[in-house]
């Protein structure tokens, strides 16, 4: 197949343009950055020091708290006035991170997502909504810049107003939806109930910035009568979503490695983990100008998957991201990840994809309610509830209270649900 946005390079090319970026990220950093210049000093690092990829274990890591002792902006590199753009993190934890942006930075990133439209197979008669947010979020305007820089149309709808997104679903005939799976999800409900699956054309649906289980992602298909459905990666610190997408193969994501190296690490031992085994997403920038990234912890739980995808596309890649390091929660002693709850609760077909899971205290004892929907025009079997708590007892090793309520009880998010309420320190 002949691409236009996308590299086929061999092995060796993509290991010269790794090491090449890498030694410019380093010299580049060094040089414009007070942070990354002390940084490399305290690590005994000098940019001639970079012979192989190898030595790419001996350079210091970047985390979160890297972006907000530099509040407002944070491991800058360039002048500030070549900064051109700022876009930030949504601020949930304290200060917002702010990322800047040159126009070599956003010419890149814009390509990076023409790449993910065309692994999704889309063409320039496609008709993209854009059901994501717009302003500092980077979202809208990177799905946006990468659908025109690909030719297809933009719809920037934005997020919420389901009714102005069914009315150009169906008047505009959007062809592919850009969304959170949990937009997604509410968008397929109102079809579903307003029989509008007939009046619509979609055919492929490209969801990110959350995880998504396969029932979920089946039910969304089907009821937009989809053709297939794509995940993809992103985060703020490395451009925005756009940074890999699924082939129509679906046996992982391939990514960029012509602008990004990945690593996988232990976040405990800060050691590379054995090749196929999950670990904490770490990436270093290529040609990122503004705002370099130097091993930085992602906190984003993933694997990178060995051998050759059955597309043919040279790209490597990793597996989905099924979590993040910091989303773990300890209960009675015991490390527990959303998707371990997840995988169990995929086990039982009655079950719709949509959970929450409450932690409270009471009398100093740590407590939890996992809460479930049913599907949709289903009768709750007998004991479904004590079967899925025995189910995470001989599983996670915990005691579970499960509730299992009736269809659409749940509250629904235009963004990202939230799945995990801790009242234990209110």
């Amino acid at each position: 197949m002949q691409y236009r946005f996308i590299p086929e390079l061999t092995e060796e090319e993509t290991i010269d343009l790794q090491l090449n970026g890498l030694r410019w990220t380093i010299h580049h950093a060094s040089k414009g950055c007070p942070q990354y210049r002390k940084k490399l000093k305290e690590a005994g690092v000098n940019p001639e020091d970079i012979k192989t990829l190898k030595d790419l274990q001996y350079l210091p890591f970047t985390t979160v708290d890297d972006l907000r002792e530099g509040y407002p902006f944070p491991l800058l590199a360039v002048s500030e006035s070549e900064v051109v753009r700022v876009h930030t993190s949504s601020g949930t934890t304290g200060k917002r991170k702010v990322l800047a942006y040159t126009k070599k930075d956003i010419n890149i990133w814009k390509t990076m997502l023409a790449r993910c439209f065309e692994l999704a197979g889309l063409s320039t008669l496609d008709r993209v909504q854009i059901a994501v947010g717009y302003g500092l979020w980077t979202a809208g305007a990177g799905f946006q810049l990468g659908c025109e820089h690909f030719g297809a149309m933009a719809l920037p709808v934005g997020p919420g107003n389901l009714e102005l997104q069914l009315q150009i679903l169906t008047d505009l005939k959007a062809t592919c939806l850009c969304s959170t799976a949990s937009m997604a999800l509410l968008l397929a409900e109102q079809v579903n109930q307003h029989n509008l699956k007939n009046k619509i054309a979609l055919k492929k649906a490209i969801f990110g910035a959350e995880p998504h289980t396969p029932k979920m992602r089946q039910y969304i298909e089907d009821a937009l009568g989809l053709e297939d459905s794509f995940d993809i990666p992103g985060l703020t610190e490395l451009y925005g979503p756009g940074t890999g997408l699924e082939c129509q193969a679906h046996t992982g994501i391939h990514y960029w490695a012509d602008i990004f190296i990945i690593e996988i690490i232990d976040p405990n031992t800060l050691k590379p983990v054995e090749e196929g085994q999950v670990g904490e997403m770490v990436v270093t920038t290529l040609c990122k100008e503004a705002v370099p990234l130097i091993r930085y912890r992602t906190r984003d739980l993933t694997r990178l998957i060995p051998g050759k995808c059955a597309c043919g596309l040279n790209l490597p890649r990793h597996d989905k991201i099924f979590g993040r390091s910091d989303d773990m929660f300890i209960f009675r002693g015991v490390n527990i990840y959303p998707s371990q709850l997840v995988n169990i609760l995929e086990q039982f077909p009655e079950l719709s994809s949509e959970y929450q899971i409450q932690l409270t205290r009471n009398q100093g004892l740590d407590q939890m309610t996992l809460k479930v929907e049913i599907k949709k025009d289903t009768k709750i079997p007998e004991h479904l509830s004590k079967a899925i708590e025995q189910q995470i007892k001989s599983k996670i090793l915990v005691s579970c209270k499960v509730e299992i309520l009736s269809h659409g009880e749940l509250p629904r998010s235009f963004g990202k649900s939230k799945r995990i309420i801790d009242h234990r320190q209110t």
